[in-house]
């Protein structure tokens, strides 16, 4: 440092300021960036956009940021013309997540559309719909409901939820990027097909309320589920 007095670190041969660095660095370490929950990154954010947004591009990364929703997150380039390194890769969400993000994505449409700020759901609820889709083949009481947790916890990694309280959860902005209205549709529809209502049969599970249109950003699924 007594050699390179400006910088931030001995040889240090960057150009950006200390906090708008941490801001590009926080966008390549999580997959979102949240304008309530990280106001101060919020602002540099927005301040510095153009530049963190050219050093993403140097990495064949766009930036997204939607004011709307108040979040920010990264998204691979992807060209036919041009040979692209991936640096971001998808990963797909297995048949539990699949369901519980269609039973968060429905709760939140249902309780935006009613006027509701901030949307909560309780661990019970998730579980009492999503094991309706469960069969015997999916293992015992006890392991359908740790896959349920274990999908709950990979979408509160993934910034889709936090836990406000054991076993409560707000559903975040996130929910709609990572859900789109159509793929939603696409999923309700495959859900009805598997739990169709038998009519010699008076416990066939119900399935989950439609949404209503909202843009979003497509994400993919497996275990054979329209892709989401």
């Amino acid at each position: 440092m007594e050699n390179d007095p400006d910088g931030s670190f001995a040889g240090d041969r960057g150009v950006l300021e200390p906090a708008v660095r941490r801001v590009l660095v926080r966008l390549l370490q999580r997959r979102v960036v949240f304008a309530d929950r990280n106001a101060d990154e919020w602002a540099v954010l927005l301040d510095n956009q153009q530049v963190i947004e050219s050093r993403l591009h140097d990495l064949f990364v766009r930036l997204i940021v939607d004011l709307e929703r108040g979040v920010a997150y990264k998204q691979q380039v992807r060209s036919d013309e041009l040979d692209v390194p991936v640096l971001l890769r998808d990963e797909s969400y297995n048949r539990a997540e699949t369901l519980v993000l269609v039973y968060l994505r429905t709760v939140y449409q249902r309780e935006s559309t009613a006027g509701e700020r901030a949307v909560w759901v309780d661990v019970e609820d998730i579980e009492q719909t999503v094991l309706s889709y469960f069969t015997d083949g999916d293992g015992s009481p006890a392991a359908r409901q740790k896959t349920i947790k274990s999908a709950l916890g990979r979408l509160r990694q993934e910034g889709i939820i936090d836990e406000e309280s054991e076993g409560r959860y707000r559903i975040t902005p996130l929910i709609e990027i990572v859900l789109s209205a159509d793929r939603l549709r696409e999923l309700l529809s495959w859900l009805r097909e598997q739990v169709a209502p038998d009519p010699h049969d008076p416990t066939s599970g119900p399935t989950p309320e439609p949404a209503r249109d909202h843009a979003a950003e497509p994400r993919h699924t497996d275990q054979g589920e329209p892709t989401a």
